[in-house]
């Protein structure tokens, strides 16, 4: 084998080596279990678990749209 050769395969070599510690560092994170995210109740007032005393039609239509971004619609 010539040194040509020998530096041409080894620089084949490192390409490669390179290639997979990039492909390797470059991957999103794995995601947590479902588990660990937090429960997402219905909307209204029985569903709370601290409902508060006084909880009107605004309030009730206020709870249906978070965190939509659109608000009720009849203002």
């Amino acid at each position: 084998m010539t040194n040509r050769n020998l530096v041409f395969l080894c620089g084949l070599a490192a390409g490669f080596a390179l290639k997979g510690l990039c492909d390797c560092m470059g991957r999103p994170a794995p995601r947590p279990k479902k588990e660990s995210e937090p429960d997402i109740r219905p909307a209204g007032r029985r569903q709370m678990g601290n409902p508060p005393r006084n909880w009107d039609i605004v309030d009730e239509q206020s709870d249906e749209s978070f965190p939509a971004s659109d608000p009720p619609g009849n203002y």
